[in-house]
């Protein structure tokens, strides 16, 4: 497989109308992906993510989502979303539906698409109002064996899942290393792959802690380095701490996080523009 511009690989691969899982746990966040969406105006979107943070409050803040299928979001160590929050409280700039989970839920949900079936299992918890508040659609059944009662999760099959990871070798494949999080079983469930990756090598070195995904299951991969940022690329660079203390202030106001997109994101030609634009190396 050879790598392609990750431009082209959002035109070719990514529609509106359609829903859309940009996964990585606490690091390998596809920023770079969520920017590119943003500038080809992608619309109606369903969004799946088991922690939005910052991307996603772009993404919605620029018009592109409908809905959004998550489990807990927030920006980390700061507080909330505000693009996110207008969107649900003001319907600015669109309504926007939420399907909530648990992060337990949405892991099971993955595992069931990634499995091919319909519902995932876990056992029940304890009882919230979640499920009142929530168009998740969570059924609550006896274990047939047991008894025990038992959670059953829809399942989770995006139409394309993108992920950002280290590496792409010569053959295709992709190595994720560290903090793994959804990231094998969004992409097993998902109809298309797309992977940006910080670099191409002759062959991967999986150590601990680290998964292959396959090339057969890989429709699209982009190299782009510091595709991440401003979260955190283990073994590369390390998450920018000021930045998501800084978008708090940025996304708190309309006006000011429009002219923030246009300027960083919008006018710039690629991430690595946007990267040199706010003074960082990759």
């Amino acid at each position: 497989m050879e790598p392609m511009p990750l431009r082209e690989a959002i035109a070719r691969h990514v529609h509106d109308g359609q829903s859309v899982a940009l996964e990585g746990f606490t690091h390998l966040i596809p920023f770079a992906a969520g920017h590119e969406i943003i500038r080809q105006r992608r619309r109606d979107l369903q969004l799946l993510r088991m922690t939005p943070d910052v991307i996603f409050d772009q993404m919605i803040g620029m018009g592109c989502v409908r809905q959004l299928t998550f489990s807990w979001g927030g920006n980390p160590g700061v507080g909330s979303l505000h693009r996110l929050r207008d969107a649900v409280e003001h319907q600015w700039p669109a309504p926007l539906a939420l399907i909530e989970h648990t992060h337990g839920e949405m892991a099971v949900a993955y595992q069931a698409g990634a499995s091919g079936l319909p519902c995932g299992l876990m056992r029940r918890g304890a009882q919230t109002d979640l499920a009142q508040a929530s168009a998740a659609g969570v059924r609550h059944v006896p274990c047939p064996f047991s008894g025990i009662a038992l959670t059953a999760v829809p399942a989770i099959n995006p139409d394309v899942t993108i992920l950002h990871a280290q590496q792409v070798d010569a053959a295709g494949n992709v190595l994720i290393r560290g903090i793994v999080g959804a990231a094998k079983e969004a992409a097993m469930a998902a109809r298309c792959v797309i992977v940006t990756v910080e670099e191409q090598v002759e062959r991967l070195e999986a150590d601990i802690n680290s998964i292959v995904l396959p090339a057969w299951i890989i429709a699209a991969v982009s190299i782009v380095p510091g595709g991440a940022y401003p979260s955190y690329a283990h073994g590369y660079y390390p998450r920018d701490n000021r930045f998501y203390q800084e978008w708090d202030v940025i996304a708190r106001d309309r006006q000011g996080f429009e002219s923030w997109m246009q300027r960083h994101v919008l006018e710039v030609p690629d991430h690595a523009g946007h990267l040199q634009l706010l003074g960082v190396s990759a």
